[in-house]
């Protein structure tokens, strides 16, 4: 009896492992949104030349409902192709109570590797097309590419909640 409870902890452990990775580790068909792109064709003559476009710019403005964070991207051939998508509204889904993740319609380059640890506020890209916002800090085995990190997320966890939620994201120049 004991022995049989014991190889029950053992399946029960490895179901658990195998289902806790970011994204899903299946290869699955999401139903997948378009994203939200903001009208460029707007009659107001202000210049807001460079707000969201300007290519040098690593600083991206992260908003959940009505709550903002600023975030500072790396400079690589992935967060190049993730600004050329800018600015986006998504609806990203919950996952494992950690993390947020968007499936993209293509992917992006790689350059994926196994951080050791994930903290809160890590923005990454799981394969090529899974992007993943994560609101807790913990140990992976996963590899990801990074994509940048949210300069405060001490309140990101509260404002992401517990289920999907919509988050948009735009470049910005401060």
């Amino acid at each position: 009896m004991k022995r049989l409870f014991t190889i029950t902890l053992v399946i029960l452990a490895l179901t658990l492992s195998v289902s806790s990775a970011s994204c899903s580790s299946e290869n699955p068909t999401p139903e997948r949104e378009q994203p939200i792109i903001p009208d460029d064709d707007s009659d107001d003559d202000s210049s807001n030349e460079g707000d969201n476009n300007n290519p040098m710019s690593n600083n991206l403005k992260i908003t959940v409902g009505s709550v903002s964070f600023n975030a500072t991207l790396d400079s690589n051939a992935t967060t190049t192709a993730f600004k050329a998508l800018l600015p986006m509204t998504i609806n990203m889904s919950e996952m494992n109570g950690n993390e947020k993740y968007y499936y993209l319609s293509e992917g992006l380059p790689t350059a994926s590797s196994n951080p050791g640890s994930i903290r809160s506020g890590d923005l990454m890209l799981y394969g090529s097309t899974c992007v993943v916002l994560f609101y807790e800090t913990f140990s992976t085995s996963y590899s990801y590419t990074r994509l940048g990190r949210v300069d405060n997320p001490s309140k990101l966890a509260s404002a992401l909640g517990s289920g999907n939620v919509t988050v948009t994201f735009e470049t910005t120049n401060n």
